[in-house]
């Protein structure tokens, strides 16, 4: 599967924000999957000794489509696919989508965004993709 174009500069974000990247191309292999999916990034973080290690797999994605419904549908579409099975594969690993930060202030000046977020409890970091950056994380997952 092709990397997304701002897959580089997600990773470089992700690194200079303290994440380990584990895997560059996280395979999802469950009993539900004849064929396996892959999540672009696996990445951990020893946060502190009391908290003990998070991860997370991200889902990068560069929003440039013409239509900013049509991206986010179908970023949904593979989310949730994958949510379902990184919690038979591994159950302690949160699920994040990243997207631009262009992308998700457009987004953010539609409620149903947000809205639709929540319910199906997608995840997102925001990332500046000329600076690799992390702008923002939004957590759903409780």
């Amino acid at each position: 599967m092709a990397k997304d174009m701002f897959h580089e500069a997600v990773r470089v974000a992700l690194e200079a924000d303290g994440w380990r990247i584990t895997h560059d191309g996280y395979r999802l292999v469950t009993d539900l999957l004849k064929d396996a999916l892959t999540v672009d990034l696996g990445a951990e973080k020893l946060i502190t000794a009391e908290k003990g290690l998070h991860k997370i797999a991200v889902e990068v994605k560069s929003f440039l489509g013409d239509s900013l419904v049509y991206d986010f549908h179908s970023a949904l579409g593979q989310m949730l696919m994958y949510q379902v099975n990184i919690e038979l594969q591994e159950p302690d690993r949160l699920l994040y989508l990243a997207i631009p930060e262009p992308a998700y202030e457009r987004m953010n000046r539609q409620r149903v965004f947000a809205v639709v977020a929540a319910r199906y409890k997608i995840n997102f970091v925001i990332y500046e993709p000329i600076s690799r950056q992390i702008v923002k994380w939004i957590a759903h997952n409780e």
